[in-house]
């Protein structure tokens, strides 16, 4: 089921060899630049926390087993004694009601069994999801950190090129305190661009499970190219109620309190039924067999407050599955829309956006040549194209992350949409 929907396999890590494996495999897998893939693929191999709750797996089973056993004998011994005579009475009783039931109860835990499996691979979507969008969020933040260091060298050199004109007689004082304060500012935006690069980075490693030497992450220095054209159609909202695991969870576990109610109904009445052999031998006298039967008569619990709970969990249960059904429509909408949003908008600032501001560049750079501009003319159009860079950055990000999330909203669990931004993050520098 994880496969299928992320392109990647999942396993529980055992003690031993196998933990050898993945370890070498990990190692291997991060031996060379990481790409999305490689970071989920390291996730759902890696991450103690994915693997904890896989361990549920197991326990689901081993309670599927049990389920398909008989419950253990119980044993009991008297001795009694008085004047001469010793009395020894010996027991031995087996649990009738629930060597009948073994098939029904066999039936549920096969159906827990099949939820937990559900519950594995949902919380391994959700993982996967979490580490692509993490992956990205990584790669916007190291490239935005690298293009703002090559912002503060440019505004570096201005602003020194101010201070020897400006001992020159050949700037004016306001002029001058203008460059340094955009060199001023241009290392502030530095030293947050490499912080927010560094908790990105961490929130990667955490969900990849790294540490020590493996936390050396080599990441690549720009996002992916945008594709071609959408690769989502509008179909979403029928492939999500096919898809969708939670969807899936929620029949099951109405499917399985239907099941609980019938068994509920038919022990409702003979709630411990116990049979058994007994024997009894007196001093002096010939030993006595015979067999006991306990039942739990229902004099006080007639047993129709338990057949209530199991009709309004059943009611529950099936509520549950609708409001689900409701819910992933609504979140697979919103991330569609947010899908085609932030590729309309990314491919906007690819192919309209930058490249009219290169092309202003591109003149000014001519009338520079030709001496019709001076230096700070030609540097103060190279701060207008900051913040279209960095929007452009974003917008590549944003598409990535809402592709990720459309993703979980047809085949995983679902979850908010991004909101986009009412407007860019920063105000172009001024010109002077």
């Amino acid at each position: 089921m994880t496969n299928a929907r992320t392109g990647q396999s999942v396993q529980f890590s055992r003690p031993g060899a196998e933990t050898a494996t993945v370890d070498g495999k990990v190692a291997q897998l991060l031996g060379k630049p990481l790409t999305a893939d490689t970071a989920v693929q390291v996730a759902l191999l890696n991450n103690k926390g994915l693997q904890a709750s896989l361990a549920q797996l197991g326990i689901a089973e081993a309670d599927l087993v049990q389920a398909g056993w008989m419950s253990n004998p119980s044993f009991s011994f008297g001795r009694m004694s008085g004047g001469h005579e010793v009395e020894i009475e010996r027991a031995i009783m087996f649990d009738i009601v629930g060597l009948l039931t073994i098939p029904v109860r066999s039936k549920i835990e096969g159906r827990r069994f099949e939820l937990a499996k559900l519950q594995a691979a949902s919380d391994a979507v959700r993982h996967a999801a979490e580490t692509r969008k993490a992956y990205f969020n990584a790669v916007a933040a190291q490239q935005t950190a690298l293009y703002s260091d090559q912002v503060r060298a440019s505004a570096e050199a201005s602003a020194e090129l101010a201070k020897r004109m400006a001992q020159a007689g050949n700037f004016s004082k306001l002029a001058q305190a203008r460059e340094q304060a955009f060199y001023a500012d241009a290392t502030a935006q530095l030293a947050r661009s490499r912080h927010n690069a560094t908790v990105a980075r961490e929130q990667l490693v955490r969900l990849m499970g790294l540490w020590g030497d493996n936390a050396a992450l080599t990441l690549p220095d720009r996002l992916p190219d945008l594709p071609a054209a959408p690769g989502i159609g509008s179909n979403s909202e029928a492939q999500a109620m096919e898809q969708r695991l939670d969807i899936q969870l929620a029949k099951r576990e109405a499917a399985m309190t239907a099941s609980a109610l019938g068994l509920s109904k038919a022990t409702r009445f003979i709630n411990v039924l116990h049979a058994g052999y007994t024997n009894s031998s007196t001093t002096d006298a010939p030993r006595e067999d015979g067999y006991e039967i306990e039942l739990e008569l229902p004099l006080f619990d007639w047993g129709g407050s338990r057949v209530a709970k199991a009709e309004a969990i059943y009611m529950q249960s099936v509520h549950r599955t609708a409001n689900a059904a409701i819910r992933a429509r609504s979140e697979v909408r919103e991330a569609y829309s947010a899908y085609r949003t932030s590729y309309d908008l990314a491919r906007h600032y690819r192919d309209e956006v930058v490249p009219l501001r290169k092309k202003i560049s591109d003149e000014m750079l001519l009338r520079y040549n030709g001496m019709l501009i001076g230096v700070f003319e030609l540097l103060a159009d190279a701060r207008a194209q900051i913040n279209s860079v960095n929007t452009s950055i974003e917008a590549q990000r944003d598409y990535w992350i809402a592709e990720t999330d459309l993703q979980a909203a047809i085949n995983g669990t679902g979850g908010a949409a991004m909101q986009m931004r009412a407007e860019a993050s920063g105000d172009a520098p001024q010109a002077h």
